[in-house]
């Protein structure tokens, strides 16, 4: 038996993302947002109203960079979130955050956040779908595996829960991806 819920954006998981951007006078500026994607091999997309201070800072400045909030940003992550850069023009400070300009955009890289992507403004369209070209990823040595490449276990991203209005630390491996099907094909 199933239970209809009617139209609802129930995806999971939903990234918690931190979108940094430059204001007019420098000042560095972030938002969170779960409406985010992989739009394609080196692009992303994002959800953004028009009245944000990011989406006009985007559209000026043509960069942002897009980061992954974790369990240890959590607060700082929420913060941002629900104080409007447009009522309070150093939400950064306020949230305890330090920032490095990117060397590739013009666009803050979040020092507390380890894990994140620099981009390039392809376009804002009449939906307010904000798409951006990945020009760097770059991670803090921090949550490097011993491989050398970032390791979800050491970053602990987060989720959005859009049902019960929660973030949720994402879980264990369950299986190796593009191995565990194969026991199937036979």
């Amino acid at each position: 038996m199933r239970k209809d819920f009617g139209v609802r954006t129930w995806i999971y998981p939903q990234p918690v993302l931190i979108i940094g951007s430059y204001d007019e006078d420098g000042t560095p500026n972030a938002m969170n947002a779960a409406w985010g994607a992989i739009y394609d091999n080196d692009q992303v997309i994002l959800c953004l109203d028009k009245t944000h201070r990011t989406t006009k800072n985007i559209a000026r400045t043509k960069a942002f960079t897009l980061s992954f909030a974790t369990a240890d940003t959590v607060k700082a992550a929420d913060y941002v979130g629900i104080v409007s850069g447009n009522k309070e023009p150093d939400k950064l400070a306020k949230a305890g955050w330090t920032v490095t300009k990117s060397s590739r955009v013009d666009a803050p890289v979040i020092d507390q956040l380890p894990l994140t992507m620099e981009c390039e403004l392809i376009r804002i369209d009449a939906e307010e779908h904000v798409i951006g070209r990945i020009v760097n990823v770059s991670a803090d040595e921090s949550v490097l595996g011993e491989d050398g490449k970032p390791d979800y276990n050491l970053i602990r991203p987060i989720t959005y829960d859009p049902v019960h209005f929660d973030y949720v630390a994402l879980g264990d491996k369950v299986a190796k991806a593009f191995q565990v099907g194969k026991e199937l094909d036979k």
